[in-house]
């Protein structure tokens, strides 16, 4: 910032221009022609001149009409009197021969015009040639640019003949302007002009060096040469394309900043370092850092980051010849910030990767080369690097190049790389750019040595900062890549020395805020985690070595302040998750002794004392501080096992404090954790250590018990049962069986209490860690199953039912249920179930080593089993319950089957002898005790068969028993029998035993009627049939005529019983009368009996006699029963019951249908909640388990349900049957029809009300059944799911999900359409609240659905459009009821969006449905004229869809959809003419309509876009026309008939431009894309193009839309430029008279040639760069014609603003080569222009010519010239302003005075006003404040140069205050404005150029009026 600089190291420096005001020049060059003089030789001298310049304008054709015309004139001014030594009109012949030094002529016309040029600078003289300087050099300055050879001496002729011999005074403002024009002509160092061209440019600098006040002796050692060399950089600054020339300038003349030898010299002689010389700059150095050295530092930083690899390494040469590092001029007198730049701008040049390059790069950090040891010796020490002071690791401490680049070059370039760091910019290339150089740095030691440590820390914080701000993550991918480079890059022993300090300063230095020490602990995560640690020396030595010291670090820093803030906490917590990303990338053999080479049969080390503990980190911290971890300088303090036992040891400790301490409980689940990896890792565990943490781990279990403070927290068990097992993995459990045995019954005390139905948050982890517990204990051991059988029988009493609750059973269901889901049986072969992944951390990789589920639960399992016995308990319906719903109930009949073949039963008589048949005294015991087994297990299986479902009988038919021998007759034998034949044969054995046989008769009987009964249960069972092979009936009957007297009272009628179904089997069953099912003639389905399935199958019966309605209590009765909470243990038990009423309701099933059905939706709503609250963490009262509680109410209904359908059917079909046969069609068949419809009034009316209650019944269990099923297929991705229970969250989740899922295919199969319209109406309400998660759920369940395929919803979806739109063109059977409330546009959008989510290859099944509904609908399309659109978008996805596809007949089909397409079209617009947006309250209409609810699409119109928005519909098909019609006449016929349908009537409307919308104009775009198809829609741009309305629409509107389709007009019809600048005519004077007449006419021709002007700008703007340079000539002529006009032609002047918006356009979209002809008309309009504020005479007259609108716009084309600075413009820039250091350093002579047309005219304007007045301010930029960024921040990025006038600023202030409120500050600040902007070095904003022109374009109040 120029008025920011500090003057503290220039004393010298001149005033600024803001502390005094300028003093005024002696004399003003004028701008135009001398008055004639009255001589008449002057006045015939100036009429040949001014008949030679008319040439100009006419005759001018071809190259040798120039020379031509360059003869007249020459001869004219050789006509010259010989008194006479001025040109008259000057101004033209300047401008004149400037136009003649046109690029594009030949060098003879250049010549001729240097020649011409050469006779006026002799005849004027120097001094003329000094004044007239302005006026003569502009067309002069860039001939050498693109002069030939033979030219250029003439042209170098002139500036050694008469440019150098001007007035010193009169060269410097146009020194800048010189230096550029010489600097081509230097390029070529090998051209014949290169010396030449040198020493002009020397003389030149002579020159304005002669002008200074010089003191003796100075002049010859260039110590007047500031300014020359201010300008010069500046030239090098602003020119790349000139930037080669400097070089080679500087390379000669340029002064070396340092002698180094010399320097060194002196301080070597001298004895002192080098701070002790006395630094005396020479005056040459002086000379370039004078005013200041900014404009060096940022000449050297432009040419370092040059485009061009040979000017890089031209200035690399520079810098290590002329500017070293050590030089007093960067050592001292350039600020910090500037160095920085420089230092910079040098280190970017080692991104291109050019050894070159980074050769010169390394010489000027390293400095020179030292050729001695004394030279060495003088080497100037760093301050940093001291005997002390450990070096970088393996850079030699007293190297001398590293010891330089420390001192004065490491400084900046940390400086220079950090900010680079700290850029915001959100550009990947931006952000990874600093990782590649310090990359690059890193392969030179001296250089990347000392910057590596520095930067690091920042450099990877800055990555991890970029995450968070990234715009996606491949961006951020992309910038980790470099970063992970660089980080692979450096050493192990720096990147751990730096994160051990990261580690210090969070968890050791309690001065710190919380916030920054978190903000550390996060960044050493991110490191951690986000790159690669794993390289062998970490693995082994580093990341071992910060784990302890981490741990150390937890135990000393943060449990001292635990007690400070809630933060400490959330540190320990961050630090401990640090530890256990470091813990778990070790390998266990890097720190276990089992597995170490270095490991010994010691024993363990003694306990290491808190002092000890910190003598271990002080050495670990003194490694990485004074070794920096490298392992060849120092060796690590300790080796891996040692590392081991203290990871250990310092593990334990935190898990025991987290025991003792109730403030760390929280933190015992992370730490134990950590633990375990430990263990695992180390594989040895101390004694001492393993009984401290059983002490503490039943202490704590003890504690919980005896105080009844409730049970451990979960994680807290879970935690204590994963290090036991793990301590006990590594220890023999002999050792310490006591410890052990005292503590796992009070673990599984805990977790028994966990088992409970009413919380199944940790069901799935509870279960592992039994399981886990008896792995530990082996399969021998019984300890768990005796505790779950005491825990079962505690406070258990036979009796009645609040007596024996059912809790105990509930939690060994949960705990059978999920121990199946744990672990395989090893004895089941087929198994395929899966162990579920163990979400508790710490058992996750423990295996489970258990024999089968029997090791555990086999006694408590028949504990559960005995309460069959008692059926008055809670118990008893319970367990029934639980077994019939039990998937695993064959494994329990295996284990009854297993046991009952244990034992040593009696057998028959004919059987082999047994132990039992032979008996003794001796053995009568076993015999009665296996006697006594026998009839325990058959009356449990006789308790478990008499409730038993078909399901289970079907297992246990269809199960493989034991194959063992169980032979009836003697040689029998039964391999691979059933269950059921097994059981049979078993039974059969007891009942044939003889009572002489066995010794215990009564015992007999017991096993005879319990057999007896266990048989009956079998042979009644469905699946009885395969008992015929066991031949029962033979065996009964045949024990029936032995059977004994004394048996007859006991076994007789259930012996009987059995004989009797025995026989019945063996009949076989009798024939039974299937009633038919009635079904309802053109039903939804081909069948319409009720397809919803019942949780149990029921027995239906074909015929239900008429019975009265029960009472009305018994709804009450059952309402209550499956409301009330107190139920809610026993509700399968109620939804039972209501099974069994529902056969009472068979003909008032209407009327209780909907009490029923809303009464089990609240509850399951209701229970649903209940689910949520448990898994987000909060609680509930539900006794039973949510999960089995919504499955059962979804049972209930869905009887319900059922049953209700079921009647319906059944009365359809009846009032079907009953309805008049199908009349003939005619006039008579109708009226006969019509009779018979009045007839029947009444039934239809009741049928209809019954179909409206099942109905409404199905649309709230649809409605709750989305629900749950949305909320299940979450599962573990909600925010607020507590992530410890994630296990059995995904358990329930999937058992409900699955539930529902079957739920409503039943419920769709029963009624598809009123089903579907109901998810719909979901889908709808989603829209309106914009959920898009619900909205993709609706499709996801259909596509989910079996019933729901593709073929069958589509059809669906159909039928609710026709009930909707044309009810009487479908079937009455296909009508929907409507009773969902939608809309046909809300069905037709669901249809598109739908149609959008199919597969491709889903076409095959719905195009024959599609097809035909499209031709129904086009048969008649009126009603369907609200959903045209939406369905012409689903007939284009159906084209996509088929384009995609490879099925049926392709051509076929595509023609067929193309003419479905065209006809659908034009019914659209035949139905809704003249288009949709016609006027602005329609527009408003689709506005509000397309942010509403209906049709939305996500793709491609966006979620919003309405189904009846044609327009946005549109838009998003035609990109796709080609697919959907194929064929290009159909393709150009649709684009024809939106034209004409849609696009005409709304550019032509009345209301245009207000009823233009974005998506008007993109559809509009996309039809300018299609190819041939430019005749449709290019007349309808034109025409609206050309209406003046245009201009009205909003400029944001024309600047995203309409500019891009101009352009795409413009590129298919290249005449349009032409023809509109055909339209302007040449300002004309003849016949204009006086009146109102020509007033009128000259306003019109105004307003005209005005709007063609700001067309012409527009379509300069919409248009890419030079796509109009063929029509820059034409544009040229025309510009130059308007600007002759005058306030009285026709146009007038009134147009000269509208010009200058077109000069702006072609600056902004033409390159410089194209723009040279325009330089020399557009220099002297804009010194016209503003030489017209100067007071004068004849600046009177041009005050009429440029009015204050017009100044206005000249001052912006101006501004726009600064902010884009076109190279060629640069020459010219000293004309308008002070281009010069003098902009800010005003020079204090007397004599020189600026000369800037700018500067006069504001010094003009201030000396007539006496208060200035400040520009007027933005909302965004304050004008008046020039600089707003620091022009020395060297590596942030520089702001861009943005325009001084702002169209905002300027758009409410009258016109007649415009010269005094906003030109005349912008006058005052534009020379310093322009010069700042370059200083910042920033490039152009060209967004906002581009932006304030289309403002100014489409500003109508400056239209003329």
């Amino acid at each position: 910032m120029a008025s920011g600089r500090s003057s503290t190291h220039l004393p010298q420096s001149p005033p600024r221009s803001d502390q005094s005001s300028p003093s005024k020049r002696p004399w003003k060059a004028p701008l135009d022609d001398e008055s004639q003089s009255r001589d008449k030789t002057y006045r015939r001298y100036a009429s040949g001149v001014e008949r030679a310049l008319s040439l100009f304008d006419t005759v001018l054709q071809e190259w040798a009409d120039y020379i031509s015309f360059l003869g007249r004139l020459f001869k004219a001014l050789q006509a010259h009197p010989a008194n006479v030594t001025s040109i008259p009109y000057r101004s033209v012949v300047a401008k004149r021969l400037a136009q003649c030094l046109n690029p594009s002529l030949p060098s003879g016309v250049h010549q001729k015009a240097l020649e011409v040029y050469a006779y006026i600078f002799g005849l004027i003289g120097s001094d003329a040639l000094s004044r007239d300087l302005p006026v003569y050099l502009p067309g002069l300055s860039s001939t050498l640019s693109f002069a030939s050879l033979s030219v250029r001496p003439a042209y170098l002729s002139i500036l050694e003949n008469h440019l150098l011999r001007t007035h010193p005074s009169a060269l410097r403002p146009a020194l800048r302007a010189i230096i550029l024009a010489l600097l081509p002509a230097l390029e070529e160092e090998t051209s014949e002009d290169f010396e030449r061209s040198l020493r002009i440019l020397q003389q030149f600098r002579s020159v304005v060096r002669s002008n200074a006040n010089t003191a003796p002796g100075d002049e010859d050692e260039g110590g007047c040469d500031e300014y020359f060399w201010q300008c010069f950089f500046l030239a090098s600054i602003t020119s790349s394309s000139r930037r080669q020339g400097a070089l080679a300038f500087l390379v000669r003349k340029l002064p070396r900043l340092e002698d180094a030898s010399s320097r060194r010299r002196s301080a070597v002689t001298s004895g002192k370092s080098d701070d002790g010389v006395e630094k005396r700059l020479s005056p040459s150095v002086e000379a370039l850092i004078s005013p200041e050295p900014g404009l060096l530092i940022r000449c050297f930083a432009a040419g370092l980051t040059d485009d061009q690899l040979l000017t890089q390494r031209g200035f690399l040469d520079l810098l290590v010849s002329h500017l070293p590092l050590h030089s007093t001029v960067l050592q001292e007198r350039v600020d910090a910030a500037d160095l920085e730049r420089l230092v910079t701008a040098a280190v970017n040049v080692v991104a291109r990767k050019d050894m070159s390059l980074n050769r010169r790069l390394w010489s000027w950090f390293l400095g020179p080369e030292i050729s001695s040891e004394e030279d060495a010796g003088s080497m100037p020490s760093s301050p940093a690097i001291t005997k002390d002071t450990p070096g970088t690791p393996g850079v030699p401490l007293g190297s001398p190049q590293t010891r330089y680049f420390e001192q004065y070059g490491l400084q900046p370039l940390l400086r220079g790389i950090k900010h680079l760091l700290s850029q915001n910019s959100r550009l990947p290339a931006d952000r990874a750019r600093p990782f590649r150089l310090c990359l690059s740095l890193m392969d030179r030691w001296e250089v990347g040595g000392p910057v590596v440590p520095v930067i690091f820390v920042p450099a990877l914080d800055s990555i991890r900062q970029y995450r968070s701000v990234a715009s996606s993550d491949d961006h951020f991918a992309d910038v980790l890549r470099s970063a992970s480079v660089f980080f692979d890059g450096v050493e192990s022993g720096l990147i751990w020395s730096e994160t051990l300090n990261l580690l210090s300063s969070a968890l050791m230095n309690p001065s710190l805020p919380s916030a920054i020490r978190m903000d550390q602990m996060d960044l050493v995560r991110f490191i951690v985690t986000r790159f690669n640690i794993r390289e062998e020396e970490m693995l082994f030595v580093h990341i071992p070595l910060v784990a302890v010291a981490v741990l150390l670090m937890i135990n000393h820093g943060l449990l001292e302040e635990r007690e400070k803030s809630d933060s400490i906490s959330q540190l320990g917590t961050a630090a401990l998750s640090v530890a256990d990303v470091l813990i778990e990338t070790i390998p266990p053999r890097a720190i276990s002794p089992a597995l170490s080479s270095a490991a010994d049969s010691a024993e363990p080390p003694k306990r290491i004392l808190p002092s000890q503990e910190a003598d271990i980190l002080a050495a670990v911290q003194r490694f990485y501080s004074e070794a920096q971890g490298n392992l060849d300088m120092a060796d690590p303090p300790f080796i891996g096992p040692d590392l081991g036992r203290l990871l250990l040891r310092l593990s334990t400790k935190l898990v025991l404090s987290s025991l003792r301490d109730r403030g760390q409980e929280h933190h015992f689940g992370s730490r134990s954790r950590l633990l375990v990896k430990l263990i695992r890792k180390v594989r040895v565990i101390d004694v001492e250590l393993k009984t401290e943490l059983m002490a503490a781990f039943l202490d704590c279990c003890s504690v919980s018990e005896s105080t009844r403070s409730g049970p451990l927290p979960f994680t807290q068990l879970s935690q204590v049962v994963a290090v036991t097992t793990s301590i006990f993995s590594v220890i023999p459990t002999v050792s310490t069986a006591g410890a052990l045995f005292d503590l796992i019954p009070l673990l599984v005390r805990q977790a028994w209490i966990y088992l409970s139905p009413g919380s199944p948050k940790y069901h799935v982890e509870v279960v592992q860690c039994l399981w886990h517990l008896q792995s530990m204990l082996g399969p021998s051991d019984r300890t768990i199953e005796a505790c779950v059988c005491s825990f079962m029988l505690k406070h258990d009493t036979h009796g009645t039912f609040t007596l024996r609750p059912a809790e105990p059973g509930q939690k060994f269901a949960v705990l059978w249920n999920h121990s199946l889901n744990v672990h395989k049986d090893p004895t089941s072969a087929n198994s395929t179930t899966q162990p579920v992944e163990s979400r508790t951390r710490g058992l996750q990789d423990h295996p489970v080593d258990v024999q089968g589920v029997e090791i555990m639960l086999r006694r408590p399992l028949f504990l559960l089993l005995d309460s069959l016995a008692d059926k008055e308990t809670e118990l008893y319906f319970f367990t029934r319950g639980w077994l019939r719903d039990l998937p695993s109930i064959d494994r329990i009949f295996g284990i009854l089957a297993h046991e009952l073949m244990s034992l040593d039963c009696p057998l028959p008589s004919d059987g082999p002898t047994t132990k039992a048949s032979v008996a003794t005294d001796g053995s009568s015991t076993a015999v009665e005790y296996d006697s006594n087994l026998c009839l325990y297990y058959l009356r449990t299986l006789s308790n478990i068969l008499q409730d038993a479902t078909d399901k289970m009988w079907y297992i246990v038919a269809h199960t493989s028993g034991p194959s063992q021998r169980l032979p009836l007759t003697e040689g029998e034998a039964d391999i691979g029998q059933s269950l059921q034949v097994f059981f049979a044969k078993m039974c059969m054995q007891v009942v044939l035993i003889s009572p002489t046989q066995v010794s215990l008769p009564a015992m007999l009987s017991r096993l005879c009627r319990t057999a007896l009964s266990v048989l009956q249960q079998l042979v009644n069972n469905p699946h009885a049939t395969m008992l015929e092979e066991v031949h029962l009936e033979e065996n009964l009957l045949q024990r029936l005529l032995n059977l004994p007297e004394s048996d007859l009272r006991t076994i007789l009628n259930p012996f009987l019983d059995v004989t009797l179904d025995a026989l019945k089997l063996a009949r076989g069953p009798e024939p039974e009368q299937i009633a038919q099912g009635h079904h309802r003639p053109g039903s939804r389905e081909t069948a319409r009996t009720s397809r919803l399935s019942t949780s149990t199958d029921r027995e239906e019966h074909a015929h239900v006699p008429t019975v009265y309605g029960p009472s009305p209590q018994l709804l009450k009765c059952l309402r209550q029963g499956m409301s009330s909470p107190a139920y809610r243990p026993v509700l399968e038990i109620w939804v039972e019951f209501l099974a069994g009423c529902l056969p009472l309701y068979s003909d008032t099933i209407f009327q209780v249908l909907i009490p029923l059905v809303d009464c089990l939706c609240s509850q399951i709503n209701q229970t649903f909640r209940d689910l949520q609250r448990t898994f987000d963490g909060q609680e509930h009262n539900d006794d039973a388990g949510p999960e089995s509680s919504i499955v059962t109410l979804l049972n209930g209904l869905e009887l319900v349900l059922a049953k209700g359908h079921d009647r319906l059917v059944m009365d359809e079909s009846r009032v079907v049957s009953s309805r008049v046969p199908e009349q003939p069609q005619g006039f008579f068949g109708n009226i006969v029809s019509g009779l018979v419809s009045n007839d029947t009034p009444q039934g239809r009316s009741a049928t209809a009300n019954n179909r409206l209650t099942v109905l409404l019944s199905f649309q709230d269990s649809v409605r709750i059944c989305f629900a749950i099923w949305l909320w299940a297929s979450q599962g573990s991705s909600g925010d607020s799911r507590d992530t410890s229970s994630l296990a059995s969250l995904t358990y329930t989740s999937l058992r409900i999900r699955n539930r529902v899922r079957r739920m409503l295919e039943h419920l769709f199969g029963a009624e598809a359409l009123e089903c579907l319209e109901t998810m719909v109406e979901i889908w709808q309400r989603a829209a309106v609240k914009g959920d898009s998660k619900s909205m993709a759920a609706v499709i996801s369940l259909l596509h989910g659905l079996a019933g729901s395929r593709p073929r069958n919803t589509i059809p669906a979806i159909f039928n609710a459009i026709y009930s909707r739109t044309n009810p009487n063109a479908i079937e009455p059977m296909r009508k929907s009821t409507l009773t969902s409330n939608l809309a046909d546009v809300d069905v037709v959008a669901f249809l598109i969006d739908y149609a959008r989510s199919l597969e491709d290859d889903a076409m095959d099944e719905i195009w024959t449905d599609c097809s035909t509904f499209l031709h129904d609908v086009l048969a008649n399309p009126f009603p369907h004229r609200q959903t045209l659109p939406g369905l012409l978008e689903f007939t284009a996805i159906l084209g996509e869809k088929v384009d995609n596809t490879n099925f049926g007949e392709q051509r076929k089909m595509r023609r067929e959809l193309g003419d479905l397409f065209v006809r659908l079209l034009t019914a659209t617009f035949t139905t809704k003419p003249m288009g949709f947006s016609q006027d602005a309250a329609q527009t408003g209409q689709l506005e509000k309509h397309t942010s509403g609810a209906r049709g939305v699409s996500p793709k491609p119109r966006g979620r919003g876009a309405g189904s009846d928005d044609v327009v946005a519909i549109l838009a998003s098909i035609v990109p796709n026309l080609n697919k959907i019609l194929i064929d290009s006449d159909r393709v150009l016929g649709a684009v024809t008939t939106i034209s004409t349908s849609l696009i005409s009537p709304s550019l032509r409307s009345k209301a245009f431009p207000a009823n233009i919308s974005e998506p008007l104009l993109d559809l509009l775009y996309q039809l300018s894309r299609i190819s041939n198809a430019q005749k449709s829609w290019r007349r309808d741009i034109a025409e609206a193009f050309n209406d003046p309305r245009f201009f009205f629409c909003p400029t944001a509107l024309i600047k995203a839309r309409w500019l891009p389709l101009l352009r795409q007009w413009v590129l298919g019809d290249k005449d349009r430029m032409p023809e509109l600048l055909s339209r302007i005519t040449a300002p004309s004077t003849a016949g204009i008279v006086f009146g109102v007449g020509a007033s009128s006419a000259r306003l019109e021709a105004d307003k005209k040639t005005q709007l063609n002007l700001r067309r012409v700008g527009i379509l300069l703007l919409a248009a890419i760069e030079d796509s109009f340079v063929i029509n820059v000539p034409t544009i040229s002529e025309k510009v130059v014609e308007l600007l002759s006009a005058t306030a009285a032609s026709s146009p007038s002047s009134a147009t000269r603003a509208e010009v200058y918006m077109v000069l702006r356009a072609l600056v902004l979209r033409v390159s410089n080569i194209h723009l040279a002809p325009l330089w020399p008309m557009i220099n002297a309009e804009l010194q016209a222009a503003f030489s017209s504020i100067l007071p004068g005479e004849e600046k009177e007259k041009e005050k009429n010519t440029y009015s204050q609108l017009s100044l206005l716009q000249a001052c912006r084309l101006l501004d726009c010239l600064l902010v884009i600075a076109p190279e060629e413009f640069q020459l010219h820039e000293w004309l308008f302003i002070t281009d010069t250091i003098d902009a800010v350093y005003r020079p204090t002579a007397t004599d020189v005075t600026p000369t800037a047309l700018m500067d006069q005219v504001s010094e003009t304007l201030g000396s007539d006003s006496s208060n200035p007045t400040p520009m007027p301010s933005t909302p965004t930029t304050t004008t008046t404040t020039i600089t707003t960024h620091d022009p020395r921040s060297s590596t942030s990025s520089p702001p861009l140069r943005q325009p001084l006038l702002r169209h905002a600023a300027t758009q409410d202030i009258p016109r007649d205050d415009l010269l005094d409120k906003v030109l005349q500050p912008f006058f005052r600040q534009l020379s310093i404005s322009a010069f700042e902007s370059t200083y910042q070095m920033g490039g152009p904003d060209r967004a906002m150029v581009e932006d304030e022109l289309l403002m100014d374009l489409c500003d109508a109040e400056t239209f003329v009026r």
